[in-house]
């Protein structure tokens, strides 16, 4: 059985020990950097190649044709077909309700004029083109692909890009249907950093993006990381997160499986509980003993529970709060009899879920709001995937005559001030003409 450790939050000891709960170095190592690099810039150079290359070494999938990289879009439909019907009513369901939530989210271009006549304002447009990575291998993904794509879509991106492994040459049904229903453009069954790589640079297969979303082990991550500049990136995700709130009223087995639900991820996943209540601490970790044996990923849940998820003792939930905002959990539960009179305490995190009947599980599938969150406290400073991800904002500028004479003195004042003359100038040269004319 996993030894979760406990703190106390009244304990000296508690904040450096929590500081090394949750501390997490997502950077990889000397060797996977060297390797991804080597992989990028072979992908840049030698195109198509390098991508068959890699494909037959890391998928074991043995593809004479670059061209033959690319899954037909009559296999995406093919596959919303075959899969099971409520399987696919459960994409379009989940579908459905985050491109509800995604309309909310899109920004419209807006202008207002000064008194002067000089109009300003702001020129909302998407992105060309956008890249997907929906990992393969252990597990299939299907939400992420709706998470990642609807958004595009709702956005207004023309074309979205989706690459994903296929080790061994095996397709995942439920993947390719829900980008049927997403309205992915094209799929290639690539992955790794060479996916990334054809993404970011392009190949004369696959396209060149703007812009690369989407999870990926840590080979996936580092390449991210390392186009980035050339392309625009999402985030680098670390492991997932849980942090669940409770006032000691909600049912114990229910706060332990919503442990589980994200322990199970993988073996770096972190499950913290806090609550006020000793005595709902101890019955939540005889919950924990009595269900994990019954886990199917028992394994990794143990492994996740032992190695960094933690209950803590509070004195109270203010004080809950207080380590809520440090943690900036990428899930928090707060499953309190009134969540609503807390919800102001909190000012970082990337999703919360708000009430005793609001399991962290639904936001992953079908809520609508995305599932794609900072991570590893980096909800400090930045918010979920949405819509805005995928536009860009430009600034419109245009002087009347008498605005060009107000600004241009002010500009030419401050540039002076710099020591940049012929911004100066540049300025001045219009004041001279308003003036004569």
């Amino acid at each position: 059985m996993p030894n979760v450790q406990r703190l106390n939050a009244a304990h000296p000891d508690f904040w450096p020990r929590l500081e090394s709960l949750t501390a997490w170095e997502g950077v990889a190592d000397e060797a996977v950097t060297t390797t991804v690099r080597e992989i990028l810039a072979q992908v840049r150079a030698r195109g198509d190649a390098a991508l068959l290359e890699y494909t037959r070494r890391f998928d074991r999938l043995e593809v004479e044709r670059a061209a033959d990289l690319e899954i037909p879009a009559e296999r995406l439909r093919r596959a919303l077909t075959a899969i099971p019907a409520e399987q696919r009513a459960a994409l379009e369901t989940a579908a459905a309700r985050i491109r509800a939530y995604a309309e909310r989210q899109k920004q419209e271009s807006w202008t207002f004029t000064e008194a002067d006549g000089t109009v300003l304002g702001q020129q909302v447009t998407p992105l060309d083109r956008v890249g997907l990575y929906v990992p393969g291998g252990k597990a299939a993904y299907p939400s992420s692909v709706l998470m990642n794509a609807v958004p595009a879509k709702v956005a207004g991106v023309p074309e979205v890009i989706m690459v994903a492994p296929t080790p061994g040459g095996e397709l995942n049904d439920l993947v390719l249907a829900a980008a049927a229903v997403a309205g992915v453009d094209r799929v290639f069954r690539i992955g790794g950093a060479q996916a990334v790589a054809a993404l970011a640079y392009g190949t004369a297969t696959v396209p060149r993006v703007d812009k690369i979303v989407g999870p990926g082990n840590i080979y996936v991550a580092a390449a991210k990381r390392q186009v980035f500049g050339a392309v625009g990136i999402d985030m680098i995700a670390g492991p997932s997160e849980i942090l669940v709130v409770c006032d000691g009223l909600t049912d114990p087995d229910w706060i332990a499986m919503d442990l589980f639900s994200q322990a199970e991820h993988d073996e770096d996943a972190q499950p913290i509980l806090i609550s006020p209540d000793p005595a709902f601490l101890d019955r939540v970790a005889a919950s924990i003993e009595r269900l994990l044996p019954g886990m199917e990923r028992r394994e990794i849940i143990e492994v996740s529970l032992t190695r960094r998820a933690a209950l803590i003792q509070t004195l109270d939930l203010a004080e809950a709060a207080r380590v809520v905002n440090y943690i900036a959990p990428e899930h928090l539960e707060l499953s309190v009899e009134r969540p609503e009179e807390l919800l102001p305490l909190i000012r970082h995190a990337g999703a919360i879920f708000m009430g005793r009947y609001t399991a962290e599980a639904l936001g992953d599938y079908c809520a609508g709001p995305n599932h794609v969150l900072p991570t590893s406290r980096t909800a400090r400073f930045s918010s979920s995937l949405g819509v805005y991800d995928f536009q860009k904002r430009t600034s419109l500028i245009h002087c009347s005559p008498a605005g060009a004479a107000t600004l241009g003195r002010t500009a030419s004042i401050l540039a002076r001030g710099e020591g940049l003359t012929a911004h100066a100038r540049s300025a001045e040269l219009r004041l001279e003409r308003t003036a004569a004319g």
